[in-house]
């Protein structure tokens, strides 16, 4: 059973895990450093501990602790009951869901361990964005994704607001990182994998025409919000596919086309 704290110093050393939370840069380097990352909400916690995740510990406002008190008496983690002023004295925000917990990375498949049962994959380059991030995670594991690979630049999945934007998602979709771009591309190729370039390019042919669920393994790329992807990608790309555009609009958010490319790559269009 979890021991129960009442914290009042917002200096108390261990709240360290749980300081400065709204400073990207430091987070970013520190977490994976340190070989931990934060979930946000009772139902992120739940769906981390159910993952496999191990708890180093939560910090919780009062009225969370009864809901909470199924995880605090099964793990062993310590718990900290502290009040909303002094959580947000420590994080630097606003804990609007009053529930966080300091979670144990776990180490990263590699690419290669993904691709061998894989059929239906998600390659993202240089997506930066943590909503991007977790938006794509929760539409990859919705519409039936087995895998993503990540490009050696795109952010974090495990940082706060992108595990809370996905609801969890990030936990039920495996991941790994590519070495090299664009050259690890040709290791998904070499997987049997046609990669199929997502792109407004009006030389891309439309989804419908390219019949992605119709193929044995597809791995579908995505660009960065803005940018899309990078020429070179475009160039490594097997075939390049777009989601066709009415009313004068060139483009969708790069989140919501990856739903729209997730749903024809798993399923296609249905016929009315």
């Amino acid at each position: 059973m979890a021991d129960l704290i009442t914290v009042e110093d917002p200096d108390d050393p261990r709240l360290r895990d749980y300081t400065g939370l709204t400073d990207v840069e430091l987070r970013r380097k520190r977490e994976p450093a340190e070989g931990l990352f934060i979930a946000e909400g009772e139902k992120v916690i739940r769906r981390a501990k159910d993952a496999g995740y191990e708890m180093r510990s939560m910090l919780l406002s009062a009225k969370w602790v009864d809901v909470m008190r199924d995880v605090i008496d099964e793990l062993p983690a310590p718990v900290y009951a502290v009040s909303p002023e002094l959580a947000e004295q420590v994080t630097g925000y606003h804990v609007h869901r009053g529930a966080l917990a300091s979670m144990q990375r776990k180490p990263l498949p590699t690419a290669a361990e993904l691709l061998q049962t894989a059929r239906r994959v998600v390659v993202m380059e240089s997506v930066n964005d943590h909503t991007n991030i977790g938006a794509i995670f929760r539409s990859a594991a919705a519409l039936g994704m087995d895998a993503v690979l990540l490009s050696p630049d795109c952010a974090d999945p495990l940082y706060r607001r992108s595990v809370k934007v996905s609801m969890g998602a990030v936990f039920s979709v495996p991941y790994a990182r590519l070495d090299t771009w664009p050259k690890g591309l040709e290791s998904v190729r070499e997987a049997g994998f046609t990669l199929l370039a997502l792109t407004p390019d009006e030389k891309a042919r439309s989804l419908d025409e390219a019949a992605p669920h119709k193929m044995d393994r597809v791995a579908l790329m995505l660009g960065a919000e803005g940018d899309g992807l990078s020429t070179q990608a475009l160039v490594a790309a097997d075939e390049w596919v777009r989601i066709p555009m009415s009313h004068g609009v060139d483009s969708l958010n790069v989140g919501a086309a990856a739903a729209v490319a997730f749903y024809a790559v798993a399923t296609g269009r249905p016929q009315g």
